[in-house]
């Protein structure tokens, strides 16, 4: 059972060649850069051996490396929930390689073509949800941006696509949590790029 004073930690891989090209890298299992592996172990001075009541990772490998050069790859579970969208014929390609040919697109209003809808995506982000409020404290996550945000969006009792409103860098920590009885943002987007 949840209290009020429970915390939901968002953390965002590290970089990525893809991440850094700023290519949409959803399923495409590929490995942090070196620079990914520096944010992902400054995460884990950032973090300081921080006990979490459960520790939920992507199954995807730049997702994996980042938890476990953070420290807690031991005691994380994947769950298949957390993977990236879905991005079908979009994979790997830029909004402005894609707006070339289709004016305007967005991966936020646009049919995903053989992916994820982002309703279902809001669906995984949902089932995520659920199991962080039945464990007995803070629940930190090691997962992509699209994912996150869709997440957050969901937890502030918002609409899927208002994940389009926060922005996440790689290595970055956010914070959910809670304002009295009401689901709230407390950190967002932290990171040592700041």
């Amino acid at each position: 059972m949840s209290t009020t004073r429970q915390e939901l930690w968002l953390i965002r891989h590290g970089e990525t060649e893809w991440s850094a090209a700023k290519r949409h890298t959803g399923r495409t299992d590929i490995p942090l850069t070196s620079t990914g592996e520096r944010q992902a172990a400054a995460l884990g001075r950032t973090l300081a051996g921080r006990r979490f009541a459960s520790v939920l990772c992507s199954p995807l490998r730049r997702a994996r490396e980042t938890c476990r050069l953070a420290g807690y790859g031991d005691v994380a579970n994947a769950t298949d929930d957390l993977l990236e969208w879905d991005y079908g014929v979009y994979e790997g390609r830029t909004t402005q390689e894609i707006r070339l040919e289709q004016p305007g697109w967005s991966i936020w209003t646009a049919a995903v073509v053989q992916g994820e809808s982002i309703e279902q995506i809001g669906h995984r982000a949902q089932r995520v949800i659920q199991q962080v409020l039945t464990a007995s404290g803070d629940v930190v996550l090691f997962a992509h941006a699209h994912i996150l945000r869709i997440l957050a969006a969901c937890w502030l009792g918002l609409p899927p696509d208002a994940g389009r409103l926060f922005v996440l860098r790689t290595a970055s920590i956010s914070v959910l949590g809670f304002e009295h009885d009401r689901r709230v943002m407390t950190r967002w987007n932290l990171s040592d790029e700041e």
